[in-house]
């Protein structure tokens, strides 16, 4: 295979030990034979548990009240779920099915939020009955969420979801006048409504600015406190920030970067940052810690006794779950060989967002042989062009044979389910769940006996 300096540099990911030691062990090829032949995600739940703590244990060390909420749309598995049934945690839905999933994996209402714009009122409708808490909107959500309620007899428990000032344009939240007027549609005599407080989300994954509108979110606490409602809670959503590489790898590799890396120049425009810091848990450190007029946020949610919530997705799975696919066959294309591999891109979602997941991928092979070093473009087993795992030709330290497998690293993260179909009737890839040094198919409800 001849080289050429258009060829990118390596992107290894980071792994957890657990990765590696199954990776490198039978059970990877028990899991495989258990399968059948297509692609699955093994996911760790032991590795969520930790992120999670660790992000409990950051408002802890602050001295901090508050509650982290796990995003559920970044990964659709059920073993998520358990993990969130402890003090200081629960789970962030937008949908019905999302709750009864929550509900049925042993979440109580009381430690679920409920997010999204212009909810159903059959999701509604469920989360007063279960005393969720609901992050309204806007105005007219606000009126279908007091009608439920009266219907009901229940108080609602909300939030009003702030519109950012960096963003007016946004589709999301209330703008400053609106928001004054729901404020006041809550404090009408008789409303069976209790304003908890305020939310908001932002793009990117800078700790400065959730810091800052978080000081803003405090005043409409201490102001809303003025006309009757206990206004003691802030959610600033999720985008906790994941680095997948080490920072020289991604430097060097960003530094560089051209069409001539990718197979037929498919070089996206923009891309996850897959190296940033400070991440997890630390992020949560710096946003607490970061000075405003002199003082800390945390030093303001403590003098004001408000608490701070937290939506994180991606980062509570992050190093928690990898992807395999079987190598199908490998044929010659141009200076580099394009791999197929059993299974859809849209198991691997960045591409079907007009980007790629760069972090290489990990050649297991089946058996022991002459090992020369290859280039490859990855591609689905579907019959469409634009069905690529990895448009980048990456570099593999043998050319993949038909049994061998394919593994991305820490998928866990929206890459794994976001966007699976069954295309061609192929079924979903499985979820496998390690316990230990046992493991089993994740199902929506818990069937081994509580321990």
């Amino acid at each position: 295979m001849v080289m050429t300096e258009t060829l990118s540099p390596p992107l290894p990911a980071r792994e957890r030990p657990w990765a590696q030691t199954v990776r490198t062990s039978r059970t990877i090829w028990d899991i495989a034979h258990a399968i059948g032949g297509g692609p699955f995600h093994v996911i760790n739940p032991a590795s969520f548990a930790e992120n999670l703590e660790q992000m409990i244990g950051a408002l802890a060390a602050e001295g901090v009240a508050g509650t982290v909420y796990y995003g559920k749309k970044a990964n659709k598995a059920a073993a998520w779920l358990r993990e969130c049934a402890r003090p200081g945690a629960g789970v962030d839905v937008a949908s019905v099915p999302e709750l009864v999933h929550a509900l049925g994996n042993g979440v109580r209402g009381e430690a679920i939020g409920v997010t999204g714009s212009a909810k159903p009122d059959g999701l509604i409708w469920l989360a007063l009955r279960h005393r969720c808490l609901i992050a309204v909107d806007a105005a007219d959500e606000l009126e279908r969420v007091l009608d439920l309620a009266s219907e009901l007899g229940e108080k609602a428990e909300i939030l009003l979801r702030v519109r950012p000032p960096a963003a007016p344009d946004s589709r999301f939240g209330f703008a400053p006048e609106a928001l004054k007027a729901a404020v006041r549609r809550c404090a009408e005599p008789g409303a069976p409504v209790v304003l908890q407080g305020f939310s908001f989300h932002l793009d990117g994954y800078d700790p400065v600015p959730r810091a800052e509108l978080a000081v803003q979110l405090i005043a409409l606490c201490l102001d809303a406190r003025a006309l009757g409602h206990p206004a003691a809670k802030i959610s600033i959503g999720g985008g906790i920030a994941v680095s997948y590489v080490e920072a020289e790898d991604w430097a060097r590799f960003e530094s560089g970067r051209e069409d001539g890396w990718f197979h037929a120049g498919k070089n996206p425009a923009r891309t996850y940052p897959y190296h940033q810091s400070p991440t997890g848990a630390a992020m949560v450190t710096a946003i607490l810690r970061h000075q405003v007029g002199g003082r800390s946020l945390a030093d303001r949610l403590r003098e004001t006794e408000v608490e701070l919530l937290l939506e994180p997705g991606r980062a509570l799975v992050d190093g928690a779950g990898f992807s395999v696919f079987p190598v199908l066959g490998c044929k010659p294309s141009d200076e580099h060989l394009i791999t197929t591999v059993a299974g859809l891109s849209m198991s691997l979602s960045e591409q079907w967002k007009g980007s790629e997941f760069l972090p290489d991928p990990i050649l297991i092979r089946r058996t022991d042989g002459v090992a020369e070093p290859v280039r490859t473009a990855v591609g689905g087993s579907s019959c469409m062009e634009y069905d690529v795992l990895t448009w980048r030709t990456i570099q593999l330290p043998a050319r993949p044979m038909p049994g061998d497998l394919l593994l991305y690293p820490n998928t866990a993260g929206y890459q794994m389910d976001k966007n699976e179909s069954g295309f061609h009737q192929l079924p979903l890839p499985p979820k496998v769940v390690l316990d230990g040094d046992r493991w089993h198919v994740d199902t929506d409800y818990p069937i081994q006996e509580i321990r």
